[in-house]
């Protein structure tokens, strides 16, 4: 079983792996230049934001590279001042989010003391936290900064956006009640109404749409819808271990030009690299094989980003505006 087999360039352009799990040829992005121009990543005054899913494994060097990639980011980028947010997408620790992952997997990377990212992180919570009963050590490592430990989803605000974190073990992990699932909806929505920012992101780690190994999981419309009708911009998740970007589509996956969320998944953070099956549909960028981050740059009325490789290599800018 083949995963994570690289990128093929073709010729200034990047084109996807081989196929993992499957003997069928290779299947081509909409091709976007690697080695991009920094300046495509930024916006003149915006917020940045940085960050990844499945993250520290104990032996890797994966998690190590990440961590000085996202640190260099902060020392160094012109617009990185008071404003820039640190985020991860979930599974922060490997194999199961215990304290001693934490102590002595993330704490070496991620969470080292000499770095700055500590001070400017919002994390979430995935499935494999939640192997350790309630996600508990995952709470007691982030304490205040990952909210109430009850309901593991919190907002904040990063310049003109508003961005929420939803807990993903609620929808998928059938420990859970159906009050507590519908209590995470209801504040969704309440979060969705009245007076808010003109851009909103919302964060969890299972995605909705995903080309990669664990794939598309349709028990996710409901939440897409919620977002979908409160105008939400983007999304952003982990779990597959890859980069990719959707076209902004609607919650059944139809692509919507008017009102559609773009959707980013970014699980190259240090855990074991999976690779691709056959594209689902409005999938637009992907890269497999390679540890890097995604940044973002958050603008009024607008955004940018692009994956950042740990060799600092920039793949698939890309920019938007807010609904």
């Amino acid at each position: 079983m083949t995963r994570g087999a690289g990128l093929i360039p073709y010729g200034s352009l990047a084109i996807a792996s081989l196929l993992a799990f499957s003997c069928k040829p290779p299947v081509q992005t909409t091709p976007a230049p690697a080695d991009a121009p920094a300046s495509q990543v930024a916006i003149s005054g915006a917020s940045v934001m940085i960050g990844v899913g499945d993250i520290a494994v104990c032996g890797s060097q994966g998690h190590i590279q990440t961590a000085k990639l996202v640190d260099s980011v902060l020392r160094t980028d012109s617009v990185a001042k008071v404003n820039d947010v640190v985020f991860t997408l979930g599974d922060n620790a490997y194999p199961d989010g215990s304290a001693s992952n934490f102590a002595l997997c993330w704490a070496v990377s991620w969470g080292d003391s000499t770095r700055r990212i500590m001070k400017k992180i919002h994390p979430t919570v995935g499935n494999h936290e939640d192997q350790s009963v309630g996600a508990s050590p995952y709470f007691s490592y982030f304490g205040v900064k990952a909210g109430d430990p009850k309901k593991g989803y919190y907002s904040y605000d990063v310049g003109e956006w508003h961005v929420l974190v939803v807990n993903s073990e609620l929808i998928v992990n059938p420990a859970f009640t159906t009050a507590e699932r519908n209590s995470q909806y209801d504040w969704l929505r309440n979060e969705l109404k009245g007076p808010q920012k003109l851009c909103t992101m919302a964060m969890w780690h299972n995605p909705r749409f995903s080309s990669g190994w664990h794939g598309t999981d349709p028990s996710f419309q409901p939440l897409w819808q919620i977002l979908y009708d409160g105008g939400v911009d983007l999304v952003l998740n982990g779990h597959d271990h890859d980069y990719e970007r959707f076209a902004p589509q609607n919650p059944a996956g139809v692509a919507d030009s008017a009102k559609g969320i773009t959707e980013i998944v970014a699980g190259t953070g240090g855990g074991d690299f999976y690779g691709f099956k056959t594209p689902v549909p409005n999938s637009v960028a992907r890269v497999e094989g390679h540890y890097g981050v995604l940044k973002l740059t958050l603008g009024k009325g607008e955004w940018a980003s692009a994956f950042i490789e740990v060799n600092g290599r920039v793949w698939d800018p890309a920019t938007g505006k807010c609904h």
